[in-house]
């Protein structure tokens, strides 16, 4: 562990968490930061606070009609942003905001070389498209990042990788075209988990054909499951040499999470950023840029996302410990 890992937590960043028992609330970003500073992590990472993304920066992912429509909503803070999953509250622009423009700070600093690697825990929000909500989240940090790294540092092809549970549906289908996005991820099968997309069959369309990688797992996949499939998205990745690898490290595909049904352990997490990280090494950058995502198991989370930051940190050591079971 060195401080060329950079970990993004603050405040402003707790904020955005849904009221009323919601699956996704704000106290997710304390049970994190509580963990790392048990673990003896905060003093040894590159701490950043985060920013709220102006307006011009939303608008590099998301259309003007949506980001209007939420900063509407949020001054009322009535209804919802999509069907019933995402609800409105006073703030919640700001909120989804300032996730964005900490993910983006956490980017900018791995671009300009102050680290090499960083972490935003209230991050990875994968499900919004570019013109509505979805699946708790507001706006995609994921897709802004892609979009404006490549127009601000000339980035041709960035790596996206994700293990949460669901499916990052946001991501894949508005890049689903773009050869310059090279996609893996593994999650629960549609058939049983939202978003209910995903196939294997879906690899990307025209100029970007066989640059997605989709690989869906049964309820109940575990960490010998992981370690099975995980080999296939370095592959993937490496194959195409990304200038950067984003991970959206969701916790909710830990055992015991509330709303999903797979059961790795936070070993899986750890491995996954350690040898992404390794990975980036090789590839001659080393950049990595992990994204929280979902989990709505507060211990799973923290250990999840510590181990994430763990990984990151000792890039070098990319070994198999997910081949036994948690």
């Amino acid at each position: 562990m060195s401080t060329e890992v950079a970990v993004v937590t603050g405040e402003r960043l707790a904020r955005y968490g849904f009221p009323d028992g919601h699956p996704f609330g704000a106290d997710r970003h304390d049970a994190f930061t509580r963990e790392l500073q048990a673990r003896g992590l905060a003093g040894r990472v590159h701490a950043l606070e985060p920013r709220e993304a102006s307006y011009d920066e939303l608008l590099a992912f998301h259309t003007p009609g949506y980001v209007d429509f939420v900063r509407e909503r949020s001054q009322s803070g009535q209804g919802f942003l999509d069907t019933g999953d995402t609800p409105a509250f006073r703030g919640v622009y700001e909120a989804a905001a300032t996730v964005v423009g900490a993910s983006l700070r956490a980017a900018e600093a791995i671009m300009t070389g102050v680290v090499r690697r960083g972490f935003v825990p209230i991050a990875g929000l994968h499900h919004a498209a570019r013109d509505h909500a979805a699946g708790f989240c507001v706006f995609n940090d994921c897709g802004v990042v892609i979009e404006l790294l490549r127009r601000r540092h000339g980035l041709a092809r960035v790596g996206y990788v994700d293990i949460d549970a669901h499916h990052g549906d946001g991501v894949f289908y508005a890049f689903e075209e773009d050869p310059g996005v090279i996609f893996a991820d593994i999650h629960e099968d549609g058939r049983t988990l939202y978003p209910g997309t995903g196939a294997a069959g879906e690899t990307g369309r025209g100029a970007a054909e066989g640059t997605k990688l989709n690989i869906p797992v049964p309820a109940g996949a575990d960490d010998r499951t992981f370690a099975r499939v995980w080999p296939q998205v370095l592959e993937h990745v490496e194959r195409f040499e990304p200038e950067l690898i984003i991970l959206q490290c969701g916790a909710d595909s830990v055992h015991g999470d509330p709303i999903t049904h797979m059961s790795y352990s936070p070993r899986a997490h750890g491995r996954a950023a350690r040898e992404l990280a390794a990975l980036a090494e090789s590839l001659g950058h080393g950049r990595v840029l992990a994204l929280g995502g979902g989990g709505y198991n507060r211990e799973n989370l923290s250990h999840a996302w510590c181990a994430v930051v763990e990984g990151l940190g000792a890039a070098g050591e990319a070994t198999d410990t997910c081949s036994r079971r948690p």
